[in-house]
């Protein structure tokens, strides 16, 4: 059985810091793409920060230069380390792994979600 638990949501003020993390359990975490995504109200789930087996890593242009993705493959852990929240950041956060079959379909896991509010 797949699951995807985040942990690190809450109230942060605007300018300060969270960490998000995700324990990944049921599939070969190493082989996977790790993913943050985010969803506010009324508006589409969006990608937040990526990163591959090989560390490589992918970031939407309103986070780049905050946000940090990294993964601990020995953990089967990904986290999210966001600096300078701005209240567009309010959001719930989701964990998505992303894995390639052997016969070319892929497997797509998500989490439950992480509220994340930022307000003074």
């Amino acid at each position: 059985q797949v699951q995807l638990v985040e942990s690190g949501g809450g109230l942060v003020q605007p300018g300060g810091s969270l960490r998000l993390s995700c324990a990944a359990s049921g599939i070969a975490f190493n082989i996977y793409t790790m993913g943050w995504y985010r969803q506010a109200p009324g508006k589409q789930r969006e990608l937040v920060a990526s990163i591959t087996k090989g560390g490589g890593t992918n970031y939407a242009d309103s986070v780049k230069d905050r946000f940090t993705v990294s993964r601990d493959n020995a953990k089967n852990t990904v986290n999210l380390q966001m600096n300078s929240l701005k209240p567009e950041d309010t959001a719930v956060y989701y964990c998505n792994a992303l894995g390639l079959r052997l016969d070319g379909k892929t497997n797509d896991y998500w989490g439950q979600g992480t509220q994340v509010t930022v307000s003074s």
